[in-house]
């Protein structure tokens, strides 16, 4: 049972939370009370203002849609507007561009092509909106009459522009890969920078707009004269300098030779040695007139056709690269084609020129002229790859132009060879034609001269050579076959000759004179063949034939010594007359001496007065003839001198004994010595 005190606290704390929970639920009821007030106050703002919201939208949209029909409006009016004035501006293009089409491009190209523009699209217009307007007349004439100035200012500037290349440029630019260390200063500038961009400017447009390629005839047409001009120069640069050693450089040239004191004539392009001919044609002799020397005609000739060969080809590849600049890619190798025909023409008549001058040569049996042939020949085969990479696109005839000349070469060159070789053996044996004291046959000075000359050309000689075996002039030899070829032509040519010496010799009433002439021959063929690479090349078909040569010279030299037997078979011991010493003579014995004596004497005058005037031209065969005579004839005379000399056989001892043995040697001395 709980306490009444502990109940009535009890009492008094739940009647305090009872009073404290209504206060709080009177607090939650006035809120409660406010918070609907303000909803209601709140909703009744939102409606009013969504009132006026609607009340608004109502008012705005009408005017927006108003608005923007406006600025549609407006749009429409400034397009219109924009537009014609626009259309408007092709009606003022003639007015505006007249006065500067009529007056030309020159000077001002951009403003014209400019005015160009605007004129065609003028046209454009008009064909495509208004084709029966007089306008369009009038900006179809301004523009044909633009494009007309057009052409005339690139024939006006290619023209004025195109100039010949100096001579001495063009040698410079030959001679630019071997003789100057700077080879890229050698560029050639063939138009001003600023005239090159106004042509290449002007092509374009009337490519690409005007639609008229007449222009590219008229590239080619002078362009191909300035290259023609420049070869033709270069050949008159070469006439005029015919008499001189000397080729003029150009100041850039002569400066990079400070260390040579004198100017000096251009290296052959393809050889290095300077070729002299014996003889030349009668057309080339009429052509330059008797002032001129043959042999300095003939290499200038030869100089001035191998320089222009090299001057073309430099020269061409030059203008293709000029070209490519200008004219189109399609029509490139077109337009260049038709540019180098009249230079290459030329330079393909001249070749066909210098054959036929040859083949009239070897009609006439004048061989050496053929020789004319070869350092061209050569030339032309040296550059024919160049040629090739030159003329690459062009047409086939073009192309073929070459190879035709180099097979005309080669086939009169062989022809020429194989005549010669003839010649050698079938020349005749004429008495007037002999050489009266013996010396060198002029055919045997003629025929080496003619194959040391080959030596320079061996490859040349060698194809014309293989041609004639192979009936083809374009196949490719191994250089044995080559070299072999040669070897043998050269013995062919030996062979004639040591043949017709042998015949020739026969003409020489004196066997004795003969056997000098073949020795003389004889050795110097066997000196030239040393001198030179003959002697390697006939050792290639015949071997050791110095040693063979060698043993003609001995034959003949033996053939030579008999001729004294004269002299010394009567002064022999076989021949002498027996008498016993210290015994009176008989008459019978002393006719004996003194016929011997007499028979020495007059063989030994006889011989040295006629052979006094013979020649051996080679010192030490003539020396080494003259020691063989002085040891065969005075070891004789020196025997009989001393056996005889005391022996009173006559009485007019100085009429049989007129010479000491020491005189006998100084005649021999003399022999072959027409100043003795």
């Amino acid at each position: 049972m709980i306490p009444p005190e502990d109940a009535s606290a009890r009492k008094r704390d739940i009647e305090d939370k009872l009073r404290q929970e209504q206060e709080t639920l009177s607090f939650i009821r006035e809120s409660l009370e406010k918070s609907d007030q303000l909803t209601k106050n709140m909703v009744s703002i939102l409606s009013s203002f969504e009132s006026r919201l609607m009340q608004l939208e109502n008012s705005i949209i009408p005017v927006h849609k108003q608005t923007e029909n406006l600025q549609r409006l407006q749009d429409n009016v400034d397009k219109t507007l924009s537009c014609l004035d626009h259309v408007i501006s092709y009606y003022h293009v003639a007015k505006d561009t007249e006065k500067i089409i009529k007056e030309g491009p020159a000077g001002r190209l951009e403003e014209y092509l400019n005015c160009m523009a605007r004129i065609q699209k003028a046209v454009e217009y008009f064909q495509d909106n208004n084709p029966d307007s007089p306008e369009l007349n009038r900006v179809k004439f301004l523009f044909e009459k633009g494009k007309e100035s057009l052409e005339s200012e690139f024939r006006n500037l290619l023209t004025r522009n195109s100039k010949a290349v100096p001579s001495v440029v063009i040698l410079d630019l030959i001679a630019g890969d071997d003789e100057i260390e700077a080879a890229d200063e050698m560029t050639m500038e063939h138009l001003p920078e600023n005239i090159l961009q106004d042509l290449i400017c002007i092509s374009m447009w009337l490519v690409e707009y005007g639609r008229n390629l007449d222009f590219m005839n008229v590239y080619y047409q002078i362009r191909s004269n300035q290259l023609d001009r420049s070869i033709k120069g270069l050949k008159e640069h070469f006439r005029k300098s015919s008499l001189s050693s000397a080729v003029l450089y150009s100041p850039a040239i002569q400066n990079k030779r400070k260390d040579t004191p004198s100017k000096k004539a251009i290296k052959r392009p393809g050889h290095d040695h300077d070729l002299r001919v014996k003889h030349l044609s009668d057309t080339l002799n009429e052509k330059h007139g008797p002032t001129v020397g043959k042999e300095d005609v003939l290499d200038s000739e030869i100089d001035s056709y191998i320089h222009c060969i090299s001057a073309f080809v430099k020269l061409a590849q030059s203008e293709y690269q000029l070209l490519t600049e200008i004219i189109p890619e399609h029509h490139q190798k077109r337009t260049f084609d038709s540019l180098i025909q009249e230079a290459l023409d030329g330079l393909m008549v001249e070749g066909e020129s210098i054959v036929s001058t040859a083949r009239r040569a070897i009609m006439r049996h004048d061989y050496s002229a053929v020789l004319t042939i070869f350092p061209i020949l050569k030339h032309l085969k040296q550059m024919k790859q160049e040629f090739d990479q030159v003329l690459q696109g062009t047409a086939a005839s073009t192309k073929n132009k070459l190879p035709i000349l180099i097979t005309s070469m080669e086939t009169t060159g062989a022809k020429a060879l194989e005549e010669f070789a003839d010649s050698i053996k079938n020349d005749p044996d004429k008495e007037y034609n002999m050489p009266k004291d013996g010396t060198v046959h002029e055919l045997t000075s003629n025929a080496i001269l003619f194959l040391q000359q080959l030596l320079d050309f061996q490859e040349t000689a060698s194809a014309m050579l293989a041609s004639q075996e192979t009936g083809s002039s374009t196949s490719t030899y191994s250089s044995e076959f080559s070299r072999r070829l040669l070897s043998n032509y050269i013995c062919k040519i030996l062979g004639n000759l040591q043949l017709n010496l042998h015949s020739k010799a026969k003409v020489y009433e004196d066997t004795a004179l003969g056997a000098v002439f073949l020795l003389n021959n004889f050795n110097y063929i066997l000196k030239s063949l040393e001198k030179s690479e003959l002697i390697q090349l006939v050792a290639v078909t015949q071997k050791y034939p110095d040693k063979a040569y060698k043993g003609h010279i001995e034959e003949q030299l033996q053939t030579y010594q008999r001729s004294w037997l004269k002299v010394t078979m009567p002064i022999t011991e076989g021949n002498l007359p027996a008498f016993q010493p210290g015994t009176k003579l008989k008459d019978k014995e002393r006719q004996a001496i003194k016929d011997r004596f007499k028979a020495f004497n007059d063989g030994l005058e006889e011989l040295c007065k006629i052979q006094k005037s013979w020649a051996i031209p080679d010192k030490e065969q003539r020396d080494k003839i003259r020691r063989a005579q002085k040891e065969n004839v005075t070891v004789a005379y020196r025997v009989f001198w001393q056996r005889y000399s005391n022996v009173p056989f006559t009485k007019n001892i100085d009429k049989y004994i007129k010479y000491r043995v020491e005189q006998v040697e100084e005649m021999i001395e003399k022999l072959f010595d027409t100043s003795a």
